[in-house]
């Protein structure tokens, strides 16, 4: 049975920041030392971003009181980890439901009614009753809805959901499943030193993006569907301390270590050669790639492991570039990339990858085609 992704849907915060302001922010906050600043400087220049969005509004004149920052851009005390969590809960809530709103709205043939499962993805924040319960909630969703949440696994828990929904529709065909994934990775801001510290202060922003998910023949209108081929997961044997969250007194603090890029580089290939294997497919079959954007260096490292060309890469360098990393949300950035861009008249086989805590390597392999013809 073939199950599908009828629709992709994304939601980002209003307010933006471009990495320059970013930057100079950065350097007044977080050290007096020359050599800190020069380190903070090459860090954001050669980021690969331009811009990222974000739920703090300081420089709004809306933010009352400020999180982070006075108007003249001179930092305050940090908010404690509640206060973070506080905003978290009011916004993150606010963009789940909005994911929900869209994906039904911009899905022809399905309806709220026909929902029968939630899943929803996040590790920047918790409440309870939690987003599954709202979403339920404000979109009028069944009350018999099945939910999921799928917490704190960070940058590759997009593909858990997904794979959720792919066991939920091989087991039932008329189940319509809602995947949506919400991050506020800005609220964890730190004024750190610590070369990781500054590293992950550099690339993370804020969005949330969502699937629909079904084994329903999809519509002839509107953009194409993806087709959900198979799941791989894999662990290294090396990273585990390298990237890594932990709850502080102050926010959440990620640790993205400057060797990450190193250690996906030297596992990709392998990682992907295993789950080719059951496939029949070989890397040469594989038209598109969805890599997970968690740094430049990242993507660098695995453009050059896999020896891919710009284009084969250059839906992951533009979420890169107008948005950074959102955590689970991003992959599913990418796939929208390529899914609204597909003109070509024969399908296209897409892998997708990210990476996480552990260090844990996630793939999918995906089809874009022309929806079947319901005639």
């Amino acid at each position: 049975m073939t199950v599908y992704i009828h629709h992709l849907e994304t939601s980002v915060p209003e307010t933006h920041y471009e990495q320059p302001f970013a930057c100079e922010l950065m350097q007044r906050n977080v050290s007096e030392r020359d050599a800190v600043k020069r380190v903070l400087r090459s860090i954001y220049h050669n980021s690969g971003i331009r811009k990222r969005h974000s739920v703090i509004t300081d420089f709004s004149g809306s933010a009352d009181p400020p999180l982070f920052f006075n108007g003249d851009g001179t930092g305050i005390a940090p908010p404690d980890t509640r206060r973070r969590n506080d905003v978290y809960t009011r916004e993150a809530r606010r963009h789940f439901t909005d994911l929900g709103e869209k994906l039904l709205r911009n899905t022809p043939g399905i309806s709220k009614e026909d929902v029968t499962h939630l899943v929803t993805v996040s590790c920047t924040g918790f409440f309870a009753p939690g987003p599954d319960y709202f979403v339920v909630r404000d979109l009028g969703l069944r009350s018999t809805t099945q939910r999921y949440h799928i917490g704190f696994m960070g940058c590759y828990a997009a593909f858990q959901g997904l794979k959720m929904a792919h066991a939920f529709c091989q087991n039932d065909p008329d189940a319509v499943v809602l995947v949506l994934c919400v991050e506020l990775c800005t609220l964890h801001l730190q004024f750190s030193e610590d070369t990781d510290a500054m590293i992950s202060a550099s690339v993370f922003a804020d969005g949330g993006s969502g699937a629909l998910v079904s084994a329903r023949t999809p519509s002839t209108h509107g953009p194409a569907p993806l087709e959900m081929r198979s799941f791989h997961s894999d662990l290294t044997s090396e990273g585990e301390s390298d990237m890594a969250w932990t709850i502080g007194n102050h926010g959440f603090e990620m640790r993205l270590s400057t060797y990450v890029p190193e250690i996906i580089r030297t596992n990709i290939g392998p990682a992907l050669d295993t789950m080719l294997s059951g496939t029949g497919l070989t890397r040469s079959d594989i038209t598109r790639w969805a890599v997970h954007p968690g740094g430049r260096a990242i993507l660098d490292k695995v453009q050059e492991a896999l020896e891919l060309d710009d284009e084969q890469i250059a839906a992951s360098r533009t979420v890169l570039r107008e948005y950074g990393n959102m955590s689970s949300a991003t992959i599913l950035f990418v796939l929208k990339e390529l899914v609204d861009a597909y003109r070509a008249p024969e399908p296209q086989t897409v892998f997708g990858m990210a990476f996480g805590p552990g260090l844990t390597i996630e793939s999918g392999l995906f089809r874009i085609a022309p929806a079947p013809d319901e005639s």
